[in-house]
């Protein structure tokens, strides 16, 4: 099957306008989850996500909206447990990850009738995306540009120099929520790209692949961003031509493309030093 055959249908246009926003919220979001190294907060709300799934299954909710609900009500959750509680932050990410998906898997099989289709939720099916979602994705990637454009010093700074940020008067606790409420919504508009199993691959893969060729924050946005949907666009094409379930391919075209690019890197500087010495 060719490429621009499958442009035609309309399924495979909302994929790609589907992959281009996640592309671009999963590369803003996913760059300060990198730098400020998220990556265990991220996985631990995207299982918690589950418990709101389940719950909007059981309560007849739109699973969605119930599992933002409960994602960002579970990164507030992690952020007050270990800021203010004096728990270890693995500990409160660890709880709520196992409280969420237990309760999600309760709700789940107490539902009477027969289980819900889970599969688009643990393992995504972006080819279902609907037009609605883009809008969301869309919503969300440009929310999420112009708070980085305004404000992306004054998260940097309470990011890295908290105490510095709270003498320049920023409000570094309401910076610090705000984000994790980012970092949630993000998550959870994703959740249909690849699903929750596979959904901390688009958070962080490209990212890192990124940084290998950059550290300056917003040239790794732009790069995560364009590594991203460049990897979607590949894995859509793959897993159409292969018949395998289009998110297992994103992720794994973005791991390959990482796995690449550091080799390469490693080469480059390995020649660098022997031209040194």
């Amino acid at each position: 099957m060719q490429f621009f055959d499958l442009i035609s249908y309309p399924f495979f246009q909302n994929a790609l306008l589907g992959s281009l926003f996640a592309s671009i919220a999963c590369g803003i979001i996913g760059s300060y989850i990198v730098i400020r190294r998220l990556v265990f907060i991220s996985g631990g709300i995207t299982h918690a996500s589950l418990g709101g799934i389940g719950m909007g299954f059981y309560f007849g909710w739109n699973p969605i909206l119930s599992a933002m609900i409960f994602s960002i009500l579970s990164a507030f959750g992690i952020e007050w447990l270990s800021s203010r509680q004096g728990v270890r932050e693995d500990s409160a990410i660890g709880s709520f990850w196992s409280l969420g998906m237990a309760i999600g898997i309760i709700f789940i099989y107490l539902k009477p009738g027969f289980a819900p289709n889970l599969s688009d939720y643990l393992f995504g099916n972006i080819l279902t995306i609907t037009r609605l979602d883009i809008t969301y994705l869309a919503i969300l990637s440009l929310v999420l540009i112009l708070v980085f454009t305004l404000f992306g010093k004054q998260i940097l700074f309470a990011a890295f120099d908290p105490d510095f940020a709270k003498t320049r008067g920023l409000p570094v606790n309401l910076i610090k929520y705000t984000m994790m409420m980012g970092i949630a919504i993000t998550i959870v508009l994703s959740i249909r790209l690849v699903g929750i199993v596979l959904l901390m691959s688009i958070l962080t893969v490209p990212q890192m692949t990124a940084n290998l060729f950059t550290s300056n924050f917003v040239k790794m946005i732009l790069l995560s961003i364009l590594i991203g949907f460049l990897a979607c666009i590949a894995g859509l094409f793959l897993s159409a031509v292969l018949d395998v379930p289009s998110g297992v391919f994103i992720i794994f075209t973005q791991i390959v493309v990482f796995l690449i690019s550091r080799s390469l890197v490693r080469l480059v500087h390995k020649r660098q030093r022997k031209v040194l010495a």
